[in-house]
């Protein structure tokens, strides 16, 4: 077993549901935990904090918090919990609410400044402020602070944004996005939105009634045919790209990845050199066999048919391609496949809509 990330073999039986999963997680980064409502992602949350009996073992980074013969109670697991719900204290102030575990760290054990904290959640103009006064994405921002000032060595997350309206949601985003490029601990983050999913993770773990029907890095994970959740119109991929070109004339920008590049809306932050994680959803992908420009589709991408896989949908397959080294899926029918027609190895075209990338 390696000393750096997390291994977790756990089993327990609640309420009849039975969890049964063994993971090793990476050591840093986000890591979501993912799938429909009903799986267990919260159950295996609940069992790493301590806050569920259950069997097997755990160790974070080395750290054995549980083994068959002992097992560290939740006070003393060194980690934070953010839930669903804020659980501010309503009678505290922004600044006392984020001081209450601040204080009761040791300064020698603090990792985490109270002004980074702030500056990190963007939480200066609220300090003074009664949670009441707060909107439900500040609420949540001060939660998630709170949480980082006990400085933990795991961050847990369970559906931080479902209670969230879509503003609260679009304003909290660039924040968990910044959290998860500086922090140097494990996120475990409990999500069913394939779309947050999408932007914030570097792992999966894809769940389904108790176990793990798939799991690693989140690019591989989601570009595979055999879609083990199912994901319908949320099947895709995500990759990461450079922004190489701006085109202010029609409020375009390139996006480079390795294997082409694709056109998206400009946004005033994608600035030459910029980095940019995209979505390009199965869906908003269709293939031609010649290099057509008499359409209104303008990216057009050269690509290698890697795979074809049947839906469980009699009438459709997902196709993955490879541009270069990147893959990506396209859902089509049947018919379309046969009439082509397609085979793995074949070079065909791309056509990707710029409104289906997202940013």
């Amino acid at each position: 077993m390696t000393t750096r990330g997390i291994h977790a073999r756990v089993w327990c039986r609640f309420e009849g549901f039975t969890l049964d999963v063994d993971l090793q997680l990476p050591g840093t980064g986000l890591t979501a935990l993912f799938g429909h409502s009903g799986c267990g992602k919260t159950t295996l949350l609940r069992c790493v904090a301590g806050l569920q009996a259950w069997e097997g073992g755990l160790t974070v980074n080395g750290d054995a918090w549980q083994t068959a013969t002992e097992i560290r109670p939740v006070h003393q697991r060194p980690l934070a919990y953010v839930f669903q719900e804020t659980r501010l204290f309503p009678h505290l102030s922004v600044r006392r609410n984020l001081t209450y575990g601040y204080r009761r760290i040791p300064k020698a054990e603090r990792d985490i400044g109270f002004d980074q904290a702030v500056q990190w959640l963007g939480l200066s103009p609220l300090l003074d402020r009664m949670p009441a006064k707060l909107s439900g994405g500040e609420r949540q921002r001060v939660a998630i602070a709170r949480a980082l000032l006990t400085s933990p060595r795991l961050l847990l997350m369970d559906e931080p944004l479902s209670a969230l309206d879509q503003g609260s949601k679009q304003e909290i985003l660039p924040y968990l996005e910044a959290l998860r490029d500086r922090l140097a601990i494990p996120i475990l983050y409990v999500s069913h939105s394939a779309a947050e999913v999408a932007r914030l993770a570097d792992h999966i773990v894809m769940m389904d009634r108790g176990r793990v029907v798939a799991e690693g890095p989140l690019q591989e994970t989601l570009a595979r045919t055999d879609q083990p959740l199912a994901l319908g119109d949320d099947a895709g991929v995500v990759l990461d790209a450079v922004i190489d070109q701006r085109d202010d004339h029609w409020h375009l920008c390139r996006a480079e990845f390795p294997g082409g590049h694709l056109w998206l809306r400009a946004e005033d932050w994608l600035t030459i050199g910029a980095p940019v994680r995209l979505q390009v959803l199965a869906r908003d992908v269709s293939i031609a066999l010649d290099q057509h420009t008499d359409q209104s589709i303008q990216n057009l991408v050269p690509a290698m048919v890697d795979d074809i896989a049947p839906e469980l949908s009699p009438g459709t397959a997902m196709v993955r391609l490879l541009a270069g080294p990147t893959p990506f899926l396209a859902r089509l029918t049947n018919r379309a496949i046969h009439t082509l027609p397609l085979s793995a190895g074949q070079y065909v075209w791309m056509q990707v809509k710029s409104v289906a990338i997202v940013d």
